[in-house]
């Protein structure tokens, strides 16, 4: 099929296990990352978008989550199934969460392995940069967000 006939299109409840097996099978996330259905509807009545790859049968191929902490966008989850791989779709999704960005007049930013040399690339070509000499920690122990 021509990757010029996938749509990009924003996230509906219904695309939530459909995403949820997508990112398993790319190691992008899950519920043991805190990615749930109402993770996502939270993070949307924030001010996110989770845009979603379609095929024009209906298959969820491929995603971009932007998130909103109140400062600016963050990105995550940006993967394509791997049958779709390497036909420019990450760099399609990357360029719609950019719009989003400059719609907004706000940073993005994101987080990519350092082993991910593709997606280096393409953020690099598409003018990320990297954030200093930081490293990213995170606690994810059950319970720390409980009163």
């Amino acid at each position: 099929m021509d990757p010029a006939k996938l749509t990009i299109r924003d996230y509906t409840p219904e695309d939530g296990a459909a995403l949820m097996a997508l990112w398993g099978s790319l190691g992008l996330g899950g519920a043991h990352r805190g990615d749930t259905p109402e993770v996502i509807a939270a993070t949307l009545a924030c001010g996110g978008r989770l845009l979603v790859l379609v095929t024009p049968q209906g298959e969820r191929v491929g995603s971009a989550w932007i998130t909103h902490d109140g400062r600016r966008l963050h990105l995550h989850h940006v993967g394509v199934a791997a049958a779709w791989q390497g036909q420019g779709l990450g760099r399609r999704l990357t360029e719609a969460a950019l719009a989003v960005a400059q719609a907004r007049h706000l940073q993005i930013k994101l987080e990519v392995g350092r082993s991910n040399t593709r997606a280096q690339a393409l953020y690099r070509g598409l003018g990320f940069e990297p954030l200093g000499d930081y490293d990213v920690l995170i606690d994810r122990r059950p319970g720390l967000d409980a009163p």
